[in-house]
C-alpha cells in the first residue's frame, strides 16, 4: 500500500510503499478516506520533534484521519462504519493512565503518539487499530471527519478550564481566541455556535484581504488586530474577558493572558513554545492571579470522551464553517501541493479513497 512517511528533519514527506497492514486479534482494518495536515505535522517534517517507531527510519505521518471499517476482525464495530482515531498509544503494554482511559494525562515517556512520537501514523491508504482507540462519525461527516481531533483538543482545553472555576457561580459571557489559525478559529466557532457565548473575539497579525478574517467576521466575531492592541489593552480597548484560549505557542501570550482576564477569568494555554528568556514583572502577575482569582491550565491531546463529544460538536457547526475552513483536498499525487503553505491557506487534507 502507499502511505507518506517522513525522517524527521529530512524536510521532506515522501509516498512510499509499505505492506498492507494484517489486524491482529481485537483489531480492525480500515481503509483511509482522508487525514488533515496541520502545523503539528510541519513541525515533524522540519525536525521541531518527531520520533520513528522503534527499527525504522521514517515515520508514517498523520494524526488527523477519518476511514470506514474494511474488516471488523470479529469485534463488534460492523464493516462500513466511519471513524476517527484516537492519537496516543501505551507504550510496551498498557498503564494507569491508558486504564483509566486518560492517555491525554500521562507525562512524556508514558505513551505514543500516533504520527508524531514513536508510533506510524495515518496518512496510509490502510491503517489497523482496536476499537477502543475508535469514535464513530456520522457518514454524512465523513469529508468533514478530519476535524475530530482538533475539536477534540479544543474539547479538552474548555472542558479544563471550565472545570478550574466550577467552585463558585461562573457566568462567562466573553470569548478570546488567540491564534487565527485553524485550531483558533474551530475553537472560535465553538465559542460562538455552539456554547453561544455572547461576545467572542480573536486575536491575529493578518492584513484584509485574508480568508481567516473573513470567516471571523462571518461568525460575527470582533477581529483584534495585535499590532494595533496589545494584549494588556485589550480590557481597556474592549473589555475584560471571561475565558482566553491561547493556540498560538507565542510565550508571552501566557503571561499576557494574565492581564487581559477578567476578574474570575480563566486561560487555556495550548500552544508549545521553543525556549524563550524574557523579563516579566512577576509580582504584578502574581498579584493578578491572587486578588482577582484568575487562572491558567494547560491541556494537552485529548482522550476518547473529548473525541465523542467532538463528533457530536462537529455536527452543530455551520456547514458554511467548515467548507471555508478546508480549502483545499488533495490527491496522494498532489503530494507536494498539500503540504504547501499560503496566506490562501488555512485547512488542507490528503485523500486516500472516498465512502
Amino acid at each position: 500500500m502507499k502511505a507518506i512517511a517522513v525522517e524527521p528533519g529530512a524536510g521532506t514527506p515522501q509516498v512510499v510503499e509499505r505492506p498492507l497492514p494484517e489486524p491482529q486479534s481485537g483489531e480492525v482494518l480500515i481503509r483511509t478516506l482522508r487525514v488533515g495536515i496541520d502545523g503539528t505535522d510541519h513541525e515533524v517534517i522540519a525536525g521541531a520533534y518527531g520520533e520513528t517507531p522503534a527499527g525504522q527510519d521514517r515515520l508514517i505521518l498523520g494524526h488527523e484521519a477519518v476511514g470506514v471499517v474494511e474488516d471488523a476482525n470479529g469485534t463488534d464495530l460492523a464493516e462500513g462504519t466511519v471513524v476517527a482515531p484516537t492519537v496516543r498509544r501505551p507504550p510496551n503494554g498498557s498503564n494507569p493512565y491508558f486504564e483509566a482511559g486518560e492517555p491525554d494525562m500521562a507525562p512524556e515517556g508514558q505513551y505514543l503518539e500516533c504520527g508524531i512520537v514513536g508510533a506510524d501514523g495515518f496518512m496510509a491508504e490502510y491503517f489497523t487499530a482496536r476499537p477502543k482507540y475508535l469514535v464513530s462519525v456520522p457518514r454524512e461527516l465523513a469529508e468533514q471527519g478530519i476535524l475530530v481531533e482538533p475539536l477534540s483538543v479544543t474539547e479538552k482545553g474548555i472542558e479544563h478550564a471550565i472545570a478550574s472555576r466550577s467552585a463558585f457561580d461562573w457566568r462567562p459571557e466573553s470569548a478570546l481566541v488567540l491564534g487565527n489559525g485553524s485550531l483558533g478559529l474551530l475553537t472560535l466557532a465553538v465559542f460562538k455556535e455552539v456554547l453561544d457565548y455572547e461576545r467572542t473575539y480573536c486575536l491575529g497579525r493578518r492584513d484584509r484581504p485574508d480568508p481567516t478574517l473573513d470567516i471571523i467576521d462571518k461568525l460575527g466575531s470582533t477581529y483584534i488586530d495585535s499590532r494595533e492592541t496589545p494584549m494588556a489593552d485589550i480590557p481597556t480597548v474592549y473589555e475584560g474577558i471571561d475565558i482566553i484560549y491561547e493556540a498560538t505557542g507565542y510565550a508571552k501570550h501566557a503571561f499576557e493572558t494574565v492581564e487581559a482576564l477578567a476578574p474570575n477569568g480563566v486561560g487555556a494555554l495550548l500552544g508549545v513554545p521553543d525556549d524563550w528568556t524574557f523579563e516579566i514583572n512577576g509580582g504584578h502577575l502574581h498579584r493578578e492571579l491572587v486578588l482577582h482569582n484568575k487562572a491558567l491550565v494547560g491541556s494537552v491531546n485529548s482522550n476518547r470522551d473529548h473525541f465523542a463529544a467532538a463528533v457530536k460538536t462537529l455536527g452543530q457547526l455551520p456547514e458554511w464553517f467548515t467548507d471555508d475552513l478546508i480549502t483545499d483536498v488533495y490527491e496522494l499525487e498532489e503530494l507536494e501541493a498539500a503540504f504547501k503553505t499560503d496566506d490562501t491557506t488555512i485547512k488542507t487534507a490528503v485523500e486516500f479513497s472516498r465512502i
